[in-house]
């Protein structure tokens, strides 16, 4: 895996072997390079300056990215204490440390503890077997815990149908193969003007 765009653009993040522990039942699925490539295409000019919640962080490798590409702050959540170590080491490694934060817990817990308007941008990938995504995405709609026009991009199994929401508005759909990516605004309610319908 390396990182495609940004101040580290070229530089190996590491393998998916590195992130497997012997006897670990744990699903890991890396973001394939093309879609993570792609996320950062979807949301060009949000990322420099912001704050960027990494949310199920697995390798860190998106989160990293997004410090490449200049994001002011980045909070890794992973809930498998081995992998936390290595993203830790790896932030080391690309003298990225001073400007993280790598929790090891589980992401509801995470988002139940997380003051109003803590970030700009978050990135959910969740195991595609799991039913986290769901439960993550009401927990972030209801807690206003991503600042006003904010955005959420969920990548998920193309075969996923997600609920709506009350102030997440989503905005678009992008599939590549069984991978899909969905783009959410933030927008309180109370708010909206007009909802923007999404298009597949």
């Amino acid at each position: 895996m390396r990182i495609s765009g940004g101040s580290a653009k070229g530089r190996q993040v590491g393998s998916r072997k590195a992130f497997v522990c012997r006897g670990d039942s744990d699903e890991l699925r890396p973001t394939a390079a093309k879609v993570r490539q792609a996320i950062f295409n979807i949301i060009a000019g949000k990322v420099d300056g912001c704050r960027f919640l990494d949310l199920y962080a697995g390798t860190g490798a998106v989160g990293i990215e997004a410090m490449s590409r200049g994001a002011s702050h980045v909070a890794f959540v992973e809930s498998n204490i081995a992998r936390t170590k290595i993203i830790k080491q790896l932030l080391d490694k690309f003298g990225f440390t001073e400007k993280a934060s790598v929790m090891h817990t589980d992401a509801d817990s995470f988002l139940n503890t997380i003051s109003h308007g803590a970030f700009d941008v978050i990135f959910i990938d969740p195991p595609y077997a799991s039913s986290f995504l769901s439960g993550s995405l009401r927990i972030i709609d209801k807690s206003r815990i991503l600042k006003e026009g904010g955005i959420v991009i969920a990548e998920h199994s193309s075969k996923t149908a997600l609920p709506s929401f009350q102030n997440l508005v989503l905005q678009k759909k992008y599939r590549y193969g069984d991978t899909a990516l969905t783009l959410y605004n933030y927008c309180l309610n109370d708010n909206i003007l007009s909802r923007t319908e999404g298009k597949e």
